[in-house]
């Protein structure tokens, strides 16, 4: 038996988790979380980029002289988060079943390696304002690795501890994981106001003025946006490689690393060629997203399910039993309104900070905006700091349907109280008025998230048996992370409409619809199940 792979895995046993067990576990989770953060930042990076690409000049390769070109260039800026956030969502399906088949140190350290594609492009195209959208369009794509890894690591995570800790052990994965995006939105601005990487990353580029002129002494080197994550991945695969473990008890058969790295690669290709269909059908083809969104997943499912060879399939088919299961499909439900929204949201904060309070009715600068570089972050650091706690408190009452209860109460009246704070700002010639109570309504709406995703993943281990916990807990990540994909997507269609209260209006409406399913199927007294 060799170090990196552990035949016997008995946590439900009190002795062996004492003797054996917690110490293992504990070292796979503190290596898991970085990764996982890191993952994070480079998926959700988009959202603040973007936001500097409009002041530093970039052109997307197209003309935008008048009101109407400037217009379709910020829809095209909202799309790349929304294209990352499909292709991170549908990567997500192949590592909701990966752990099985490849293993979860082999898994995490090649997912974590993929990542330094996208951070290395993204750092190469920024160097040049005519880079075209489509290369752009191609980067978000790719950052979507980041965003699969969470389905496989969450998955991985769960078969090293026991049933009573899981809340707890799942909520530090995820929510320090999580912690990835404002760590980005923090360390972004910090990265690019100097050449920190000299030659390598190239010159700084001057901020334009609101009337097109360029400013003169002030330098961004937004390429820095993707080569500040390079060496801390490099650091993380290391340890990934050399600290973490394959379990049997998760990927039975184990021991063929060739075939194990193969067998995952082919299904992060397949998941790649879906997001990458998807994208197409959104940004070339232009179709709706609700139509862009089941065809996406169908495609994955389909290349997976009919593609793999034989020895995948078998496991997949083991795994894919889960779709059978109807609280399966009604966790899905609950995770897409807690995460999904949470990544959605997390996605899309620094430029509706910008489209709300940056400009005013006339459509002028307004100068007494809130910069959004420097709240940003805010919002997905307490939402992400607040999960863990989410977990541990529901293992603490025994119960995770009850924090999800309480959680989407506050989701529904923060989210409704955000609308409200957008219909006043945007009537006033000072919009700020309403910054501060838009702010901390907005910080109440990503606590309540986060709190929310760790009970739904608290709950999730109680539900369902062993051995589809781990499938169920990444395909709910899975469609949750699509919220990445809708609510920025929701957002730019509702701005460029005037009316971005519209988009809270319809996720208040969601969030009512869950309230029900929460309550009737976990929460009432005969319910029948205690989760």
């Amino acid at each position: 038996m060799s170090k990196i792979n552990i035949q016997n895995w008995d946590v439900e046993n009190p002795k062996f988790w004492e003797e054996e067990g917690r110490k293992t576990a504990a070292r796979n989770l503190w290596i898991s979380i970085p990764a996982l953060l890191q993952s994070f930042s480079i998926w959700i990076m988009w959202g603040m980029i973007i936001v500097q690409m409009k002041k530093l000049g970039f052109t997307l390769g197209m003309p935008h002289q008048t009101a109407e070109d400037l217009k379709t260039f910020n829809e095209m800026l909202w799309t790349l988060p929304a294209i990352a956030g499909l292709a991170g969502a549908t990567l997500r399906i192949p590592h909701s079943f990966l752990i099985a088949i490849g293993g979860g140190r082999n898994v995490v350290f090649f997912s974590t390696l993929l990542l330094l594609i996208p951070a290395i492009g993204t750092g190469v195209a920024l160097q040049n304002v005519h880079t075209p959208y489509h290369v752009f369009a191609v980067l978000a794509v790719l950052s979507g690795f980041g965003g699969g890894n969470f389905a496989s690591s969450m998955s991985n995570i769960s078969f090293f501890f026991p049933k009573r800790m899981q809340g707890t052990a799942l909520g530090l994965n995820a929510g320090l994981g999580n912690l990835g995006v404002s760590v980005m939105q923090f360390l972004i601005p910090v990265a690019i106001a100097g050449g920190f990487f000299g030659s390598l990353a190239g010159a700084g580029l001057p901020l334009v003025e609101a009337d097109g002129t360029k400013a003169v002494g002030t330098l961004v080197f937004i390429q820095n946006a993707g080569w500040v994550w390079v060496p801390f991945l490099i650091l993380s695969a290391i340890a990934v490689f050399f600290g973490m473990n394959n379990l049997k008890t998760a990927t039975p058969e184990l021991g063929n690393y060739a075939s194990e790295f193969s067998k995952t690669a082919l299904l992060v290709i397949f998941g790649l060629i879906a997001a990458g269909i998807g994208a197409y059908l959104l940004t070339i083809l232009k179709l709706n997203m609700w139509v862009v969104l089941p065809v996406t997943i169908i495609i994955a499912l389909f290349l997976m399910n009919v593609l793999s060879p034989r020895q995948v399939k078998g496991s997949l088919d083991r795994q894919f039993t889960i779709f059978k299961n109807k609280h399966n499909w009604i966790m899905t439900v609950l995770y897409v309104m807690t995460f999904g929204s949470f990544i959605g949201y997390s996605a899309s904060f620094p430029k509706l900070i910008q489209d709300v309070f940056g400009y005013l009715p006339d459509g002028t600068v307004n100068p007494n905006a809130p910069n959004p570089m420097a709240w940003a972050f805010l919002g997905p650091m307490v939402g992400a700091l607040i999960r863990p706690i989410g977990g541990w408190f529901s293992d603490k009452i025994n119960s995770g349907s009850k924090v999800t209860t309480g959680s989407t109460v506050v989701q529904v009246f923060a989210a409704l109280g955000v609308a409200f704070c957008i219909v006043k700002a945007k009537s006033l010639a000072t919009p700020e008025t309403y910054w501060w109570p838009f702010f901390a309504l907005f910080m109440i709406l990503f606590v309540a998230t986060g709190v929310g995703n760790g009970s739904t993943f608290r709950s999730i281990p109680y539900i369902f048996p062993k051995d589809q916990a781990g499938p169920v807990l990444g395909w709910t990540s899975a469609v949750a992370a699509y919220g990445a994909f809708i609510i920025p997507n929701v957002f730019g269609q509702q701005i460029k409409a005037g009316h971005a209260e519209y988009a809270l209006y319809g996720f208040t409406v969601y969030y009512v619809v869950c309230l029900f399913l929460n309550w009737y199927y976990y929460d009432r007294k005969n319910s029948g199940i205690r989760c």
